[in-house]
């Protein structure tokens, strides 16, 4: 068991006295705050604290983040002040200590949104130093190898969160070991049975494997030596984690997960690590395709190797990692090895650092849009993706965005004005659908326009957090400002009943509707009655003061619909009304006004179950847009007859959006088309055209 002598005696050899010190005066005072405490195995609460500083002084972590280390629990769970923690050690060792602090302040309704406000709280403290992170990651490690001693259903829940969250950090800072670990110790956690047997598996293969491996890694040395290279060769294993997600994922059996070599060659400069790769490649056939230079191009992380599998003379696939000293310092430790407050002005600018600030950049910008906790955390998630690709600019810069990232997530990662004005895209300068995934090294070129916006469509395909983020952020607003504006056009509608206008209202008499209601806004009531959540001639008759008594009617004068109302007025899909049907108005609560038919059956259900609900409306003299409408068709079977039927319609101004088969026979079949058109005339001209081609039978609208 690690003691405060035992710690003392290894931070010696890299950091001051003063800091020791300040590492002294932190064990002791953690102690006696936490006196009388007992972890679930029965030992002290002290030896927590005192293990996790050990863990970041493996890292050779500064004073502060140890004293911290050290005091991470006495907030939450001794009832120090975060006052008195400020006079005994100063502000950052304090703010250090309540970035890791849970909060225990606040009540939330689930256990879920306290779980997800206490990590929000954590990443916004890791925004501002990123210390209380690694302090954190800490915490979490020695929890993780000290899990057994807690009931199996926390055991899991524990070990799900380190998988969901810590893990994919860690990665993010590039802190392999650590995230190695933690995979494991969760592994084991949550299937216990099936990481025994496949860490069975691993030993017996490594027995059996240990000839071909000597063999490999002499041929190697005695290649590199007789080129004048002095170089580190050790074997590389897969951890038990990344064994079981590649059988799961790639349904394969151990035997085929294991059937690759993996080595990895240190050497001491850049130039070496090119000269080894061109070695080796002369010695052994490279496979092609599984060639990747992270050294010209590193991860987000700041990750830096070569990778290229070869094919041995016995027809083995051997992968090889190439890297320098640095750079396995780097893959290992992450921020660690570099951590802002030991490193020069050139690293805190262009290195890790750098792409650490960024990253948490991000998250800021994010933690701005969304309202609460668990989005927020949802929203990390997304963006802890492991692996990236690399996408040239037009211009030749590199950028690093996720696996399956799209023209859209380029967009917003150029620039959020550039991601909301996007109407298309080039990809290797070729025309192509915003949903594309990119790949690696391709040269995508945005095209903007001033009248675009975000497209409720993009959430279905975008993959970075940012792009999410901001386009749900512009819909919201513009559905906010749609509501409003409906919400006062059905206001002034139910009003000029009494005869009265909204400014015309007393404004006494407003602020009590409103107070009575529980709005703080006139904007909030008319958002609502948009939204169909407020059924305006009852608000009418309250602005109005209207008693119990007095004539009421709702007003029979339509709203006249214009086609450019937004996502607020949607036309319905079990009757796909057009511009020149008569129409009637449903107002349902989330969801705005919807347009039905005059004959539609759903509609008559709700005139008779909820007439206050329902409306008179009527078509604008002009009307824009384009309005979907099915239409049945009994069809000969004559190869061609569905591409004639596509070509009419195209001709004709016109879209096929779907298209589905309903009865098919071998003489005649009968289809139903979705298409887009302006208005009945426009729907009655392309009928008329349709009826001419050879094989097709009776044509009719598609019914509720």
């Amino acid at each position: 068991m690690a003691t405060i002598e035992s710690l003392t005696k290894r931070l010696e050899s890299y950091l001051p006295e003063e800091q020791i010190a300040l590492v002294r005066k932190a064990y002791y005072f953690a102690r006696d705050a936490h006196e009388g405490q007992f972890r679930k195995d029965g030992d002290p609460y002290i030896t927590h604290p005192l293990a996790v500083a050990g863990i970041l002084t493996d890292m050779h972590m500064d004073g502060q983040s140890l004293a911290a280390a050290l005091l991470h629990d006495v907030l939450e769970d001794c009832g120090v002040s975060k006052e008195k923690l400020v006079e005994e050690f100063g502000q950052d060792v304090a703010d250090l200590v309540d970035g890791v602090s849970k909060i225990t302040t606040i009540e939330l309704p689930t256990r879920a949104e306290q779980q997800a406000e206490n990590l929000r709280k954590m990443i916004l403290a890791m925004t501002r130093d990123i210390r209380v992170i690694l302090v954190k990651l800490a915490d979490r490690l020695h929890n993780m190898r000290t899990l057994h001693s807690l009931p199996p259903a926390k055991r899991r829940r524990i070990a799900q969160e380190t998988l969901d969250i810590f893990g994919p950090i860690a990665n993010r800072l590039g802190m392999n070991n650590i995230r190695v670990e933690y995979e494991d110790l969760a592994f084991a956690a949550m299937y216990p049975m099936r990481a025994q047997r496949i860490g069975r598996a691993v030993k017996a293969v490594r027995g059996n494997r240990r000839e071909v491996v000597t063999k490999l890694k002499d041929t190697m040395e005695q290649l590199l030596r007789n080129e004048g290279i002095n170089a580190r060769i050790m074997g590389r294993e897969k951890h038990l984690y990344s064994i079981y997600c590649k059988m799961r994922e790639q349904k394969k059996s151990f035997d085929e997960i294991m059937d690759f070599y993996g080595f990895r060659v240190i050497v001491d400069k850049v130039d070496t690590c090119y000269r080894v790769l061109g070695i080796l490649h002369n010695y052994f056939k490279p496979i092609p395709g599984r060639f990747k230079d992270y050294i010209a191009i590193p991860k987000a992380n700041g990750y830096q190797s070569l990778h290229t599998t070869l094919k041995s003379h016995a027809g083995v696939p051997v992968e090889v990692q190439i890297r320098t000293e640095d750079m396995e310092n780097m893959a290992n430790n992450g921020i660690a090895a570099h951590w802002l407050y030991k490193s020069d002005d050139k690293e805190r600018t262009t290195g890790p650092q750098a792409r650490a600030r960024q990253w948490m950049k991000g998250l800021l910008d994010i933690q701005k849009q969304v309202g609460n906790s668990v989005e927020f955390i949802e929203n990390v998630k997304i963006d802890l993706f492991p692996d990236e690709v690399y996408i040239f600019t037009p211009k030749g810069d590199i950028m690093e965005l996720p696996a399956g990232a799209t023209p859209v997530d380029f967009a917003y990662a150029v620039h959020t004005s550039v991601g909301n004005a996007c109407v298309a895209a080039r990809i290797d300068h070729r025309m192509s659908p915003l949903s594309t995934p990119l790949k690696s090294g391709q040269t995508v070129e945005v095209i903007t326009a001033p009248g675009g916006v975000p497209s409720p469509a993009w959430l279905n395909f975008v993959v970075t957090s940012k792009a999410r983020t901001y386009i749900r952020n512009f819909l919201k607003t513009q559905r906010k400002g749609e509501s409003v504006a409906l919400g006062q056009r059905l206001l002034e509608q139910a009003l000029a009943e009494y005869n009265v206008a909204v400014h015309d209202l007393p404004l006494e008499r407003v602020v009590a509707e409103l107070a009575a209601s529980g709005y703080t806004h006139l904007d909030d009531l008319l958002e609502d009655i948009g939204m169909g959540n407020r059924a305006a001639p009852l608000v009418a008759r309250q602005l109005a003061a209207v008693d119990d008594l007095g004539a009421f009617h709702a007003t029979d004068k339509p709203l006249a619909i214009r086609g450019t109302e937004g996502m607020v007025v949607t036309y319905a899909k079990c009757c796909y009304p057009l511009p020149g049907d008569e129409i009637i108005g449903h107002l349902s609560a989330g969801r705005g006004l919807v347009v039905h038919r005059h004959t539609c059956r759903n509609v008559e259900n709700e005139l008779r179950d909820n007439p206050e609900r329902c409306l008179p409306l009527r078509w604008e003299k002009k009307v824009q847009g384009d309005f979907p409408v099915e239409l049945r068709v009994e069809l000969s079977n004559r190869r061609g007859a569905l591409a004639t039927l596509a070509t009419i319609v195209a001709e004709n101004d016109s879209n096929i959006d779907a298209i589905n088969l309903i009865e098919k026979d071998p003489q005649m079949g009968v289809v139903s088309i979705l298409i887009s058109v302006h208005d009945r005339v426009h729907l009655a001209r392309i009928i008329k055209r349709l009826r001419l081609v050879p094989g097709v039978g009776k044509i009719s609208r598609g019914k509720s």
